[in-house]
């Protein structure tokens, strides 16, 4: 089934991508190829004090993102961000879908749908 709208609610650990219509929800949750872990900075030492970001995970996000003409991307910390910067870098065409950015905690499933067609409803109305 094609959905119009799709919501990536995004941290470090997973991912839950829903493909939203009016009386329709295709969930998935994609988890990083790579476990996330917060590096320290030492005095003296070499280097960001970052881990590296999962391009791989980043990917199969907006993989998992095809069909959606719009779509917005939530999510609790800097994940959204690094998500949408990776969707500008590598996929020009997603990026002219993405149609916000939003910081949401760690809301269920059921919440995100529901702020989603609100978000998109309220969206269409301005149109």
């Amino acid at each position: 089934m094609s959905h119009y709208h799709a919501l990536v609610w995004i941290d470090h650990t997973e991912a839950h991508v829903m493909h939203i219509s009016p009386d329709d929800v295709e969930k998935s949750v994609i988890h990083p190829t790579l476990a996330h872990r917060k590096l320290h900075s030492r005095k003296g030492t070499l280097g960001s004090g970052r881990a590296p970001e999962d391009k791989d995970y980043y990917h199969s996000v907006v993989e998992a993102l095809q069909g959606a003409q719009e779509i917005l991307i939530v999510g609790p910390a800097q994940a959204k961000l690094a998500l949408l910067k990776h969707i500008h870098a590598h996929d020009p065409k997603t990026a002219d879908r993405v149609v916000g950015v939003e910081t949401v905690d760690h809301p269920t499933d059921g919440q995100l749908v529901a702020y989603a067609r609100t978000y998109f409803l309220a969206k269409d109305r301005m149109l």
